[in-house]
């Protein structure tokens, strides 16, 4: 009996310190808010400035996402994250490519792109968001041109210009990418930066903006208190936050991880998206549907990031897609309800309990399903033999 009582006692002790190890990511998936029913948003970036053949995709998408209503017959939807210039490749090239020159979203060319933006918003389908002024960063732009002659020839051309169409590394708006590893800017460029595309985003749509998405997740935290000082409530994350592109152009130098609900030091709500469904790039409805069940489980609301070349590239197959996936939805979780990302961080920073469980027995199951994220924690549990208390608490819940 000695002997059993002793080998239980260490056996708490070990599981002791599995947990005290972990104490930081277990106690933050704690305190993340846990919601009372199925959520679901899809993210899609890029629009605005750029081809003209937006305006059609965007009056296809708005009529797709009608479609498709939720219990309390909400139309499903879909932020646009919002760049506001192209360049204007004719004065760029006038001016022998050492300077920019943008062509804005409010330009008469795109007269058609912003009525179909505003026609979606007003049938509550679209929700805009500031992506950038523009989806890199200028003067790095001209600089990369000097050596590169896809580059400026891609500046320089007379039709509104993809910004899909540059190397990945130069579409971070944050940094100066035009020699790798990029360099950080300085906080005062950033700043004025900030204020000029705010000030750009509300000559477009009325109002200041209220959410941002950093172009390729690639900011700071100086980039964030610029975005505030202009209104922001909401950023929208991918969980981590890169500030840099390495020597091989990829997103580093993350400095920071958030969970959705967290609060950046400038005031900002954290939201994280994480579920990527890019039908242009062969990824089935399932996937949307997968990403909607799992984060379901873990109480959380699913952000789904898509992108606009999946709506000019291949429009048929992938709106085909996209409904498909959002009605697959609908069956299997059929308390789902749409929201908008500024509805849902409001939601989360005010508790408002129409939204926000408090019950215990729902937010340790949502907590259990969070578990397994964590690195490391999950093969710690296993061999340490924490598991199995864990695997009862997620049953008895």
């Amino acid at each position: 009996m000695m002997a059993a009582a002793l080998i239980f006692a260490m056996l708490l002790l070990v599981w002791a310190g599995v947990l005290l190890a972990f104490a930081v990511p277990l106690a933050a998936r704690w305190r993340e808010p846990v919601l009372r029913q199925p959520v679901l948003i899809v993210e899609s970036d890029d629009w605005g400035a750029g081809p003209l053949a937006q305006a059609d995709a965007l009056r296809r998408l708005a009529a797709s996402l009608q479609r498709v209503r939720d219990r309390s017959g909400r139309p499903a939807v879909m932020t646009l994250g919002v760049v506001l210039d192209v360049p204007d490749g004719a004065r760029i090239a006038a001016a022998g490519c050492t300077e920019y020159h943008a062509l804005t979203l409010a330009d008469a060319r795109f007269d058609a792109v912003r009525a179909a933006m505003m026609d979606g918003i007003e049938a509550g389908v679209f929700a805009p968001q500031l992506h950038g002024q523009c989806h890199y960063w200028p003067p790095a732009l001209l600089a990369a041109a000097q050596a590169d002659a896809d580059v400026r020839a891609w500046l320089t051309a007379v039709e509104p210009a993809a910004t899909e169409d540059l190397p990945a590394h130069l579409q971070s708006r944050w940094v100066d990418a035009s020699a790798l590893p990029s360099r950080a800017l300085a906080a005062a460029a950033i700043g004025q930066a900030a204020a000029a595309e705010a000030a750009g985003y509300r000559a477009v749509f009325g109002n200041a903006p209220q959410v941002a998405v950093a172009t390729t997740f690639v900011w700071n935290d100086t980039v964030e208190a610029a975005w505030a000082q202009a209104g922001i409530e909401a950023v929208i994350t991918p969980g981590r936050r890169a500030t840099c592109r390495n020597a091989r152009g990829q997103p580093d130098c993350v400095d920071a991880t958030m969970l959705t609900g967290e609060q950046a030091p400038a005031g900002p709500t954290y939201l994280v998206r994480d579920v990527y469904f890019e039908p242009a790039l062969g990824q089935p409805p399932q996937r949307l549907l997968e990403g909607l069940l799992a984060r379901t489980r873990q109480g959380r609301a699913c952000l789904v990031e898509t992108h606009r070349f999946n709506f000019l590239q291949a429009p048929d197959a992938s709106l085909a897609a996209l409904e498909t996936g959002l009605t697959a939805a609908l069956a299997a979780c059929p308390g789902l309800r749409f929201l908008s990302p500024l509805e849902l961080a409001r939601a989360v920073r005010e508790r408002d309990p129409a939204w926000i469980e408090s019950r215990l027995r729902p937010r340790v199951a949502a907590w259990r399903a969070r578990l397994d994220e964590i690195p490391r924690f999950r093969r710690a549990a296993q061999l340490s033999g924490l598991a199995l208390p864990l695997a009862w608490l997620e049953r008895t819940a």
